[in-house]
């Protein structure tokens, strides 16, 4: 399982039905949290998210839509009696700010919170475990911003189970061929592994783009990607804010995706000052025909 759910899908201020930015990543029976607007912690208690299953946190800048709610889920992730370590991934001003805000309230986790910085106008691996590596790499904002790259790679080789029979292979022995090894008969014979095993599954890569001006030196951060995620908060008859505001709109968005090669573009960050979204996947589609909104409570696979 690799998969996105939208938490919130909105810019800066809330409306009634949409919210700041915030996303759960599902990668086999692990969650991690990309950003944590105002409201993340209802809306994982609205979709049945399980806020205990989350190990990782990417806060992608220090605006408020996009951390807002960080201090909220953190303290009620220690009220509901978490034990598990966290890691947040946060530019270096965040460590201070919740040292403070702990402090202020007199507060101590019942968890370990590891904090891991993001260097300014650093490309990185963030972390490396099993199948899954996150690395980061900056964007274009008006302060400093990152994006985060995950990279699930697939190394355990397939078993083709009537194969496996064929050769009287347990079914206890399967684990070991999808590590490679061959298997040795009773007789002596050897089963060589790729007899009975296919390479790999290809792996999956899911681009989160953060807040950016139109930039195309994005672009080799998004090549080939399976989906990416890319800000659009305005319609491009909005260009000239948009560049004003070091922030992009769908054409922009649907242009880089098509530069990159992407298979499929995911695109949120609306303005408030849109009521109906369906004229940003408008603008989107002739440009880049596998586009579709970030829908809030809806889950992409990867």
């Amino acid at each position: 399982m690799f998969a996105v759910t939208i938490l919130g899908n909105n810019s800066a201020i809330p409306t009634p039905d949409r919210h700041p930015t915030a996303q759960v990543i599902t990668w086999n029976d692990q969650l991690m949290l990309v950003d944590c607007g105002e409201g993340t912690q209802m809306q994982l208690t609205k979709y049945k998210v399980r806020r205990g299953k989350i190990r990782h946190i990417f806060i992608s800048h220090l605006h408020g839509d996009h951390y807002f709610g960080l201090i909220g889920l953190i303290n009620s992730m220690s009220l509901l009696g978490r034990t598990e370590p966290l890691s947040l991934y946060a530019p270096p001003e965040l460590e201070e700010i919740l040292r403070l805000q702990l402090q202020c309230a007199a507060t101590t986790l019942r968890f370990n919170l590891s904090f891991h910085a993001l260097l300014p106008d650093r490309t990185g691996l963030l972390f490396r475990e099993k199948d899954m590596e996150v690395s980061y790499f900056p964007t274009k904002h008006r302060i400093p911003c990152y994006g985060f790259s995950f990279n699930l790679q697939r190394r355990k080789r397939r078993v083709i189970p009537e194969q496996a029979r064929a050769y009287d292979i347990p079914a206890a022995y399967y684990s070991h061929l999808q590590e490679g090894a061959d298997y040795e008969q009773k007789n002596g014979k050897v089963v060589k592994n790729d007899w009975v095993t296919l390479p790999p599954a290809p792996g999956k890569r899911y681009v989160f783009c953060a807040d950016s001006i139109y930039d195309e030196e994005l672009v080799p951060h998004l090549q080939n990607a399976d989906l990416v995620y890319h800000e659009t908060t305005y319609l491009h008859e909005l260009v000239q804010r948009a560049q004003d505001r070091f922030h992009s709109t769908a054409v922009q968005a649907a242009t880089l995706a098509r530069m990159a090669g992407a298979k499929r573009l995911l695109i949120g960050h609306f303005s408030s000052k849109y009521t109906e979204l369906q004229p940003f996947l408008d603008e989107s589609l002739p440009i880049f025909p596998q586009t579709e909104l970030a829908l809030e409570g809806a889950t992409y696979l990867i």
